[in-house]
């Protein structure tokens, strides 16, 4: 199989790569708690391992998958101890850098893979801002958006992927389940639950109040390695499917351009 992570690759392997215009995926994750069963790096091991075998899956397309960005916007995880986070204007800061680094090494396809809530509207804008600065595409997603159906029909505790769940502890069981503190699941669900997506208004939420006494939203305990192999698959085949979209790889509108407005519309 040929080898798709950046890091095992020689830099005139990654040149060549960059010859072919071969698209590469950045996996953004976080350093954040999750319960008392699951490591503080689950988002950084999902987004990446997914990312590798999506890449994988494209063998007609090459794509090549940099280390995983391992800081996010986690600063609502901190009640809980064990996270680290970035402020916004350092995340995007950190983001800039990495794109403006691929376009030096000769790259002009960048996906951002997201597989923490807390970067999905930060990731939003910075890719936003990064497509009109740079002038090439820059899309992101994230691993709930690539497979929603197939991740929902996977559950049978609950409709969605939420935070160190159901979902993601059975990711861990298919995985690595060496790295599951089945003696804990049972320790891992909160009262509550409160989702603040279902507000009407946006505002900032910690997890304390989100997820109280263990920081989980969701059932860990209906978690088995079999939904966590089916919800790995699918959201792999679904980020497959938006790197060989050759519709997201148009150059973005200069809409910045000077005179922009008396031009071709």
């Amino acid at each position: 199989m040929t080898e798709v992570r950046w890091e095992r690759l020689t830099a005139p392997q990654l040149r060549a790569l960059a010859e072919r215009n071969a698209v590469v995926v950045v996996p953004v994750a976080s350093l954040e708690q999750h319960g008392p069963h699951l490591p503080v790096w689950t988002d950084s091991f999902i987004g990446h391992s997914v990312s590798v075998r999506a890449a994988e899956l494209c063998a007609d397309l090459p794509a090549v998958v940099t280390p995983p960005m391992w800081l996010g916007l986690s600063e609502h995880h901190f009640p809980f101890g064990g996270t680290i986070s970035l402020d916004y204007a350092t995340f995007a800061a950190v983001l800039r850098c990495i794109v403006k680094s691929l376009l030096a090494d000769g790259f002009s396809k960048v996906m951002l893979f997201n597989s923490h809530g807390g970067n999905i509207d930060p990731l939003a804008v910075s890719a936003r801002e990064l497509a009109h600065e740079f002038g090439i595409p820059v899309l992101t997603t994230t691993v709930t958006k690539v497979a929603p159906a197939a991740i929902a029909a996977a559950l049978t505790a609950q409709k969605a992927m939420h935070h160190a769940c159901e979902a993601e502890t059975s990711l861990w069981l298919h995985l690595d389940p060496s790295q599951v503190r089945m003696e804990e699941i049972a320790n891992s669900v909160s009262p509550g639950n409160f989702d603040a997506g279902q507000q009407v208004s946006s505002r900032f939420w910690s997890f304390s109040e989100r997820a109280p006494v263990t920081g989980v939203r969701g059932d860990a305990r209906a978690a088995t390695a079999e939904k966590g192999k089916a919800i790995f698959e699918a959201m792999a085949e679904g980020l497959a499917r938006e790197l060989r979209d050759t519709t997201n790889w148009s150059p973005p509108d200069d809409v910045w351009a000077r005179g922009r407005a008396q031009g071709k519309r």
